[in-house]
């Protein structure tokens, strides 16, 4: 039998004192303020007393961390995925805006609905949905937990939802440290919740377009 659940999950708050897009950039770690936000999502998770069989993230090191409460809380190791991770973005490891002030980079702005900044929104789309199927077909029985990042859980919620794909960046709801819940019925995915049980307030959140 296939899963029951899928939880999109995502990291806690980047240790990121010069505010740079650090997009896929190695070496980006959790502040302390967030392996506590991690710990609420997983705690969270926790509650909702459904089991928890399969444990999956993105490569990269800030979803690798926020995946380690989960570990500790169900005993499963993540499988690492490459399918689940950040967006490329022409804007990697720039201050946004000061790079927005620059005539030279006016140009990756021109197709916002693409974008024209980085990865395709339906390539992003596919490979979230190639991902998800892939762990709720391997998964025996109850929930999945996918940790991952702003943009591909944004992006596959206005997908599953069929809603456009193009969107303000400042306007995801899509918190640090929050759970977008997923089933899947037939071949079609319907998303059955949203929380944000980590306090983020004052948190730095300038990593991702």
């Amino acid at each position: 039998m296939p899963a029951d659940r899928l939880h999109l999950v995502r990291h806690g708050e980047v240790h990121n004192p010069e505010r740079v897009l650090y997009g896929r950039l190695p070496h980006y770690r959790l502040s302390e303020s967030g392996r506590g936000m991690a710990r609420a999502a997983a705690e969270y998770v926790k509650s909702l007393e459904r089991p928890v069989t399969a444990l999956y993230a993105s490569p990269l090191q800030r979803t690798r961390e926020s995946a380690e409460p989960f570990t500790e809380l169900f005993g499963l190791d993540p499988v690492i995925d490459e399918r689940v991770i950040e967006p490329t973005n022409v804007f990697e490891g720039t201050q946004m805006r000061r790079a927005l002030r620059d005539p030279r980079n006016w140009r990756h702005l021109s197709r916002p609905s693409t974008p024209s900044w980085g990865e395709p929104y339906l390539d992003v789309v596919a490979r979230m949905d190639a991902a998800m199927s892939d762990a709720w077909n391997a998964a025996p029985s109850g929930d999945v937990v996918v940790v991952s990042h702003q943009l591909p859980i944004w992006i596959t919620h206005l997908a599953v939802a069929g809603l456009p794909l193009r969107h303000d960046p400042r306007r995801r709801r899509c918190s640090l440290s929050s759970v977008t819940s997923f089933e899947r019925v037939a071949d079609v995915w319907r998303e059955v919740a949203y929380a944000e049980p980590a306090a983020t307030g004052g948190a730095v959140d300038v990593g991702a377009v």
